[in-house]
């Protein structure tokens, strides 16, 4: 495995790679690598010759300082776990080096789709996002990246942006990697207590036991579930799988459950599908 940290290597590898005939999977992630990613790498190397991973936690897309100084930062172990799951090139930059005019310029506004949900919670979050997966998109070339659908809302933001201006990337995603108790896996879950991370099996519990009905009820009773165990709800929402709207509540049929909250002063997400039924049939 080869480890860069400037732009230039980067880039340069990349075209190496493409001269060669070589198709490229690219990984964007903020490091503290966990199951979920290695999934990732594992989703781009059967389907491609080469496999980019990149370590960068973008600035851009942090809305509370705090929460982007207490990102976990792993990189010596990180650097193990990308070697031992055959990535053949480590992407480990600076700030300066991906942004050289930092705070960068807007050139991609993430639009109606990122201002609900994460992005009515965190003003700015999803443009932040769609800013720098532009930029590691316009550094990689040509290539097909890989995400995780425990980030629902960013899938589909980075969806829409690469078929708004029309980049030469292909999005590919793998279902959300779970613990064996249930637990999605995400970076942030090392910052969970003991006692927090058992308050948190209540997104999967929300989403494996959802109630039959409408998409009132559903989004009633997930509610209840995580506010029982402890989580301070940011929202429980029954949407469309393509345009992430809220459903109208006499929509029958195949939907999505977003859920939010915070355990420990922590910010998880966790989402599944769902099927609506209506109400009344319920009731009868």
């Amino acid at each position: 495995m080869k480890i860069v940290r400037t732009v230039s290597e980067w880039r340069l590898w990349c075209e190496e790679a493409r001269r060669a005939k070589q198709s490229i999977g690219l990984v964007p992630t903020m490091g503290a690598l966990h199951a979920g990613h290695l999934a990732l790498v594992q989703a781009a190397q059967s389907e491609n010759d080469v496999v980019v991973l990149t370590i960068f936690v973008n600035p851009t897309q942090f809305t509370n300082q705090e929460d982007l100084e207490k990102y976990p930062r792993p990189e010596e172990a990180d650097c193990a776990a990308a070697e031992a799951a055959g990535v053949d090139l480590l992407v480990i930059p600076t700030v300066k080096e991906v942004w050289p005019v930092f705070p960068p310029p807007v050139t991609y506004q993430a639009g109606p789709l990122g201002d609900r949900f994460e992005g009515a919670d965190r003003p700015g979050h999803f443009t932040g996002v769609a800013q720098v997966v532009r930029r590691l998109f316009e550094i990689t070339g040509e290539c097909r990246a890989y995400f995780g659908e425990k980030d629902y809302q960013q899938v589909a933001v980075v969806r829409e942006m690469v078929r708004t201006l029309d980049l030469d990337a292909e999005v590919k995603t793998i279902p959300t990697v779970r613990a064996e108790d249930g637990l999605a896996l995400s970076s942030r879950n090392i910052r969970l207590s003991p006692a927090g991370r058992v308050r948190a099996l209540a997104f999967s519990t929300a989403l494996r036991e959802y109630s039959a009905g409408g998409a009132a009820v559903i989004e009633a009773a997930a509610r209840h579930t995580l506010e029982v165990a402890g989580v301070e709800v940011s929202y429980a929402a029954v949407v469309d799988n393509q345009s992430l709207q809220r459903v109208s509540p006499d929509y029958v049929g195949p939907a999505r459950l977003l859920l939010a909250g915070v355990v420990d002063g922590v910010r998880l997400l966790d989402n599944g599908p769902v099927v609506v039924g209506s109400e009344d049939a319920v009731s009868n």
